[in-house]
């Protein structure tokens, strides 16, 4: 091994114990500020620098690993991805390169572990290897800057890469190494090299074959198309598997560090143990539980598979049993709406969804926890400029949700800003479901609660907030209810709408797929930037900007349109 591998692995090192995720991130994506910037630091955490070393064996990798201050006993593993990368670069076949995968331990800038991850090409002294390892030391292919999914969940997973690829990074490559139950995801950085890193890896453990499918930019099953096809059928399962695990409380009854035996599972969820294992044996395929591989008759917890724990601060477990229960049941006469352009759940149910979870308290209940568990996807929305802006002013402001729900996006911003006062509009029953939860969030006391419609928008707040309600609506009824909240507006107050925006290259996209949700179970639609701008202008406001949140979400920032001059 040259000694250049020993001065590139001592300057790894070094670097991974100066820097942080959140001074990071920006280096690597120039333009990456405020709310991404805060999305993607709250999801993801720098854990190790990577780079390729070529020892001539075994022993002399050690030595040099002690010779920077590394632990030369540092276990390893095959390497697969990197492996197959080399093979294809240099054309040759996956046997002849022997790359393995350690990860010696290192301390960061505030003690948390983390490592440098090195890849090792064993070169034996006059190998014909020695021209793979010149190629790849002049080049770098291999180096770059790691950050760790805290939870692999899909949709989050799919809002940072939007990010990454929205400030310039592009996919390159990726995979899954069974070796270590872990799925990369490779992006080449718009800044070109960094520190003489020149590539973003994202990790997270599981297998996430869809995920890397989508990086590659294919479909799942290309080339398969009566296997794609079927797969798509069968979509419904999934739905109905994962609210079936809900409901009976299995999340709650496993644990996420050991296994537990599918017989002693059935006895705490009062289950059958053979339909439970099979059952559990769906949900391994989706990684929301892992089955034990050490040859016991158990399964355990994923981290995917808790956010359906009811006690989970970021529970989703009101969605699963949402979208399982009565949209389940309206999606089924999807093609009434598609025929008729009136929406499926009023042909099922006979009135509108509102009015129809209104009349039944443990529906409407559901339906407020599920919106309350959506909106924990916008948790950067309180760092937004509008409301720092407020919070630092020398008077007390106040925040008006508008049809706010139970109160939980509320209740965020009033926790992240102590000196902000809020006001929610919302219907009787959600209203007190909403003063519940803001006072045992501690904000109970800077909160005034209004029953009403729209047309009781309060008047004289300095920050309007519409979370996720003009997509409900029609174009007519937006241009109303906006009317309403410009009448509301102080000259100097903002309003500020959260909705998700159809793309404007027919890219594939959560809310094109939501759209079809709102058309079949609402009557309302997703729209394009412009749309909003366009029934934001007609309601005497001015879309201002618009900035990203996750999951493919906006905040479309807007204020009174200024009175034309002689008008």
């Amino acid at each position: 091994m040259l000694p250049d591998d020993t001065a590139r692995l001592r300057a790894a090192a070094a670097f991974v114990r100066e820097h942080d995720t959140a001074t990071l991130l920006p280096l690597l994506l120039p333009g990456l500020r405020g709310t991404e910037l805060n999305s993607l630091a709250a999801h993801c955490r720098f854990v190790h620098a990577g780079l390729l070393l070529f020892p001539t064996d075994p022993q002399d990798l050690s030595s040099r690993l002690a010779d920077c201050g590394l632990a030369a006993d540092t276990p390893s593993q095959p390497s697969v991805v990197v492996r197959e990368r080399l093979a294809r670069r240099h054309r040759r076949g996956t046997g002849e390169l022997d790359v393995r995968i350690l990860r010696p331990a290192v301390r960061g800038p505030a003690g948390e572990r983390r490592a440098v991850e090195v890849f090792a090409l064993t070169v034996p002294a006059g190998s014909d290897l020695e021209a793979v390892a010149a190629h790849e030391r002049a080049r770098g292919h291999e180096a770059h800057l790691a950050f760790e999914l805290e939870q692999p969940d899909p949709l989050v997973l799919r809002g940072l890469c939007t990010v990454l690829t929205r400030h310039g990074a592009r996919p390159d490559g990726g995979g899954y190494n069974p070796h270590e139950d872990g799925t990369v995801l490779y992006f080449t950085t718009p800044a070109g090299e960094t520190y003489g890193y020149r590539r973003i890896e994202l990790y997270m453990h599981g297998d996430h074959r869809d995920a890397l499918a989508a990086h590659f930019d294919e479909r799942p099953g290309a080339g398969r198309p009566a296997e794609t096809l079927l797969h798509l059928l069968t979509g419904a399962w999934t739905t109905q598997a994962l609210a079936a695990f809900a409901r009976l409380r299995l999340p709650e009854a496993m644990d996420t560090d050991a296994a537990t035996s599918t017989r002693e599972l059935a006895r705490r969820t009062a289950t059958h143990p053979d339909s439970l294992a099979t059952l559990l044996r769906y949900l391994t395929m989706l990684d929301i539980v892992a089955e034990d591989t050490g040859g016991q008759d158990g399964f355990r917890l994923t981290p995917l598979g808790a956010l359906l724990r009811a006690d989970s601060p970021d529970s989703m477990r009101p969605l699963a049993l949402m979208y399982a229960g009565p949209f389940y049941r309206s999606f089924g006469a999807l093609d009434h709406t598609v025929r008729t352009g009136q929406p499926a759940f009023d042909h099922l149910f006979g009135e509108n969804h509102f009015d129809h979870f209104a009349r039944d308290p443990e529906l409407a209940d559901l339906f407020d926890r599920s919106m309350a568990a959506s909106s924990r996807m916008f948790q950067p929305l309180p760092a937004h400029p509008v409301i720092t802006a407020a919070a630092q002013a020398p008077t007390p402001r106040t925040v008006v949700d508008v049809a706010g729900g139970n109160g939980e996006l509320l209740g965020r911003i009033l926790t992240a800003h102590p000196k902000l006062r809020g006001t929610l509009l919302e219907r009787p029953h959600a209203v007190e479901a909403a003063r519940r939860s803001l006072d045992a969030a501690g904000c109970g006391a800077r909160c005034d609660y209004r029953s009403g419609d729209f047309a009781d928008v309060p008047h004289g707040g300095d920050v309007y907030v519409l979370s996720r309600i003009l997509h409900d609506w029609d174009d007519d009824r937006c241009r109303e209810i906006l009317r309403h909240c410009a009448r509301a507006m102080p000259d100097h107050a903002d309003l500020l709408v959260i909705e998700r925006l159809l793309p404007t290259d027919g890219s594939p996209s959560l809310a094109t797929a939501w759209d079809l949700h709102m058309m079949c179970n609402v009557g309302g639609r997703e729209r394009r930037g412009e749309h909003y701008a366009r029934l934001l202008a007609d309601a005497g406001l001015e879309l201002i900007d618009r900035t990203p949140l996750p999951l493919e979400a906006y905040v479309l920032h807007a204020r009174k349109a200024a009175p034309e001059i002689g008008a």
